[in-house]
């Protein structure tokens, strides 16, 4: 591993994996199990082990996305993975793409399409969140990913720069929606998300009105089973519904 790479450490405890992120920074890791020393880490190749002070031993993993989904500090309620999917394949994303973001939250969907665009730019009004995505995204290593304080309105009407995805997570984005068009690349994708129909409504009515076209409003349900040799059943208190996606083409 590298200087300041962040890591995945995985061991097992009563047949469960327990995981924690950590940083190759010469400093002490503390955790229920021990004292792992990261300056160790240095001469760790990703799947190699390493044993904190209580003789625990770790599995040394690079982290992925979904790593930092689920471990990395949160500020609210992230879009949760089978949105991001929907998003990455209806927009069709790649690594050609600059993407404009606004609502970063703790910076989750932005480390997610940081590892397939070329370019985010995200957009976040409250301070308090900005620095924590930040934090989040240093641990993800992402360069390609400005998290930037400020309110998306006001710079999309400044109409100065132009993307080829723009992605809306915000209270009151039907209203932004009529200032992103003059933000996008022709045929490049609006994407809106919207936690109820009444708000999925206003922003499909305002993408007619602004002249996109292709519009399509979705809902994508998700199910986990849970297997066990007595048999396979729904998993019970997961989340299936989270909320509505709207795209819309220029």
């Amino acid at each position: 591993m590298k200087e300041n790479e962040t890591v995945l450490l995985r061991t097992r405890h009563k047949d469960k994996f327990r995981e924690y992120l950590t940083t190759v920074s010469g400093k002490q890791f503390h955790c229920e199990f021990g004292i792992v020393e990261t300056a160790d880490l240095l001469d760790i190749k990703p799947g190699g082990t390493i044993v904190s002070h209580m003789g625990q031993q770790f599995s040394v993993i690079r982290p992925r996305a979904p790593d930092m989904f689920r471990l990395a500090k949160r500020t609210g309620a992230p879009i949760m993975p089978k949105d991001v999917g929907q998003i990455i394949s209806h927009a069709g994303i790649n690594s050609s793409d600059r993407i404009l973001e606004a609502g970063t939250g703790s910076g989750v969907l932005a480390i997610y399409l940081g590892s397939v665009a070329k370019e985010v730019i995200s957009y976040e009004i409250r301070e308090d969140f900005v620095k924590n995505a930040r934090a989040n995204l240093s641990m993800a290593g992402l360069s390609n990913v400005e998290v930037r304080c400020g309110d998306i309105v006001d710079v999309m009407k400044q109409g100065s720069d132009f993307f080829d995805v723009i992605v809306l997570d915000i209270k009151d984005s039907a209203e932004s929606v009529r200032y992103a068009c003059s933000n996008l690349l022709a045929g490049g994708f609006l994407v809106v998300y919207s936690p109820f129909i009444e708000q999925a409504k206003a922003v499909y009515l305002e993408a007619v009105k602004a002249g996109f076209y292709s519009l399509n409003t979705l809902e994508c349900l998700e199910r986990e089973l849970s297997v066990s040799e007595r048999g396979t059943r729904p998993a019970p208190s997961r989340v299936g519904h989270t909320g509505y996606l709207t795209f819309a083409r220029k």
